[in-house]
């Protein structure tokens, strides 16, 4: 009797085992991912997923070309793995709130939006909750259509994609500016067509791959290039060490005092950026309380 009831223990201390896996891939999109959310090996997760299915009966996760889509019998157990970790959460911090709040959250975004947005809040996010880990991942890049490996991702314009969910984070405008040392030695432009007597501090145009980007230059005459890089930050140091004009975000250029706005009344590009993630991903409260954090 003692042996049978050893074996129902291990069972369900193997359901739950998957179940938590279960929860990590289906809202990370991969198994390597999973994996280090859990402190395992590929190999683990796949081996308690299999285990899972067997004791389910049937499949949890099917593979797709942007990594693996849970199935219909998948959502019932996710809907399980997530009621387990609520109550397991609520035990650690003695409430049903989100105070407490622990593991890792892994953000995406692009590098502007990470040093002058993400950074400050995910400290404040963290000081409040001490046992949540934030992986913050900086590229500027268009809003990809399988999201993998990030639980939530910042991208600039609002996208187009399938499997998961889009919400508006925060608009801001590009905007050109200088520095005066700049604008003594080459003079201000009076007018949008004066510009082409000045060089532009802007992405590199051959790989720049976000549409929103790419246009902000529709509306200005063909300036010689000055520093081109694939980093905003780069644009900024460039244009304050007075290489020439910068198109900035202006939340990131409006905080130093050194730049100049130009044709401040004549030329601004409406931008915003995007939260982006998989469902599942956007049911965990950790991720809900990081999307609050940085909307703040």
């Amino acid at each position: 009797m003692g042996h049978t009831a050893g074996m129902d223990e291990r069972t369900a201390d193997h359901r739950l085992i998957g179940l938590m896996t279960l929860l990590a891939v289906a809202r990370l999109g991969r198994f390597t991912a999973a994996a280090e959310s859990l402190g395992v090996n590929h190999s683990t997760v796949s081996r308690r997923l299999d285990a899972l299915e067997r004791v389910l009966g049937g499949r949890v996760l099917d593979r797709s070309a942007g990594g693996w889509e849970v199935t219909a019998l998948g959502h019932q157990a996710l809907s399980a793995a997530e009621r387990i970790e609520e109550a397991l959460t609520s035990l650690d911090d003695g409430s049903s709130g989100t105070a407490g709040l622990s593991g890792t959250v892994r953000l995406g975004c692009p590098d502007a939006f990470a040093v002058h947005i993400a950074a400050p809040a995910l400290g404040r996010l963290q000081a409040a909750h001490p046992g949540l880990a934030v992986e913050l991942i900086s590229a500027t890049q268009r809003a990809r259509q399988h999201r993998t490996g990030l639980d939530l991702e910042i991208v600039v314009g609002r996208p187009e994609i399938h499997r998961a969910t889009a919400a508006h984070v925060k608009d801001y405008a590009l905007r050109l500016y200088a520095t005066q040392e700049y604008l003594n030695r080459h003079g201000e432009p009076a007018t949008i067509a004066e510009l082409e007597n000045h060089r532009l501090n802007y992405y590199v145009e051959s790989v720049l791959t976000v549409d929103d980007l790419d246009r902000a230059t529709e509306s200005l005459p063909r300036m010689r290039r000055g520093v081109a890089s694939t980093n905003v930050l780069a644009h900024v140091t460039t244009t304050l060490a007075s290489t020439g004009i910068g198109l900035l975000p202006d939340f990131l250029a409006s905080e130093d005092d050194r730049l100049i706005p130009v044709l401040e009344d004549a030329f601004a590009h409406p931008v915003a950026y995007w939260a982006v993630g998989r469902e599942e991903a956007l049911r965990n409260p950790a991720v809900q309380a990081l999307y609050a954090a940085l909307r703040h």
